[in-house]
This record gives C-alpha cells, structure tokens and sequence, in this order.
C-alpha cells in the first residue's frame, strides 16, 4: 500500500482527512496519515513560522522516502517568512505562487507542495444547504447561499481579515466552532461535492490519485 502523510494545521483537518479524505484514497490503495503541525517541543496546531513546518517536511521525507509527504495548511494568515508571498496578483494568482515556490524550496522528489485556498472553511461554502443541520436559524442557508453566489466558486472568497470564509461563517452563525462544526459539515457535503465546487483543491486530489497509477504527483 502507498503511503501518504499529510501535515495539516489542528483537528479539524485532521478529521476531514482521516474521515473524508482517507476512505477515498484507501480505496485507491493508498493510506493517508494525518499529521497535525508541531509549533514546538509540545504545542500542536497551527502554522507559526515557515521555518518550523519546514524542518518537520524535511524529516519526514528524509525518513520515509518510500512514501509522499504533502500539507493541507491555509493560505490564509501564513507567517509572512513564507515562500513566495511577496508575489503581486489576485489572491489566487498569489496562493499557486506560493505553492510553486513552496515545492521549489522542499525540492523532495517525494514532496507535494498543497495550500487550501483560502482557508478550510471555504471549502464548506460548496454545498450551503450542509449547513441547515447544524444552525437552528431559518435563514442560515439563505445567507451561505448568498455569499457563495457572489463568487465565482468558494476558492475565490476572499482572504481579506474581516472577509475570509471563516469570518463569514461567523457573522451568520456567531456560535460557529472550527473543530465543533467544521469537520461534520465537510462530512455532510462529502468529498464529491467539494471537488465539484473548488478546482484548485480538486488538483489536488488528483495529483494524490495519479501516485497509485504509478505516475508523479
């Protein structure tokens, strides 16, 4: 079986993989472990500096070279000593920007360079009727639909701090909490739908899909 190890920021994207991501690919083959980010001896969570999610890729693909490595991190609020910000353009131009410079500067043939545009969250705007089953009030979905409609799809929300997806989120639902509500709601869309509705996330995926067809990632 491949293995996959995917460094991600805290619990709710551990979930997402481990419950959403995982039976995908096991059916592929292929085995995904969720790794959550260390910030130090012994935080977890979180990306606080480049220099530290860097070391910990490095190790990993330095000590299982037999299997991929790759990162489901936000674009959204990275430290500013990232590869690649300082890239002029919109904000999607920007975020494939830092992916490139991200994979350039791991160099691992075994590496797969991958940021969420803009931040888990927007992912969850792919499907705003998911959302009725976890907010009482009647005109939540209304409101998710609403945002959704006005873009082009839920990875061009905007990543402005007062404006990015979870920002959003919490102004139509106040009592929205990540790892609470997040992960049950990705679950409730499920993978086919979110892949249908966020292209750069989509690319992804395939690119994890082509390694078991025995092509590169």
């Amino acid at each position: 079986m491949i293995r996959v190890h995917v460094f991600c920021e805290g619990q709710t994207e551990d979930v997402f993989i481990r419950e959403v991501l995982a039976p995908h690919f096991n059916r592929l083959d292929i085995w995904m472990n969720s790794i959550i980010v260390r910030t130090g001896l012994r935080g977890k969570g979180g990306v606080t500096s480049y220099g530290k999610i860097r070391w910990q890729i490095n190790q990993k693909c330095r000590e299982d070279a037999s299997a991929w490595v790759t990162t489901m991190l936000d674009f959204y609020g990275l430290p500013k000593d990232f590869p690649g910000l300082t890239i002029k353009g919109s904000s999607l131009e920007r975020a494939e920007a830092v992916v490139t410079a991200f994979q350039q500067d791991i160099g691992h043939r075994n590496f797969v360079a991958n940021l969420v545009v803009h931040e888990f969250e927007g992912l969850l705007f792919s499907a705003p009727d998911a959302f009725g089953a976890w907010f009482d009030a009647g005109d939540v979905v209304q409101k998710v639909a609403a945002v959704r409609g006005a873009f082009k799809t839920p990875e061009h929300i905007d990543d402005g701090p007062a404006s990015a997806p979870s920002k959003r989120i919490l102004k139509i639902c106040a009592n929205y909490d990540k790892v609470a509500h997040g992960s049950l709601i990705a679950l409730d869309i499920g993978l086919d739908a979110i892949r249908r509705e966020c292209p750069l996330f989509d690319a992804w995926v395939k690119r994890l899909e082509a390694i078991q067809a025995g092509g590169n990632a």
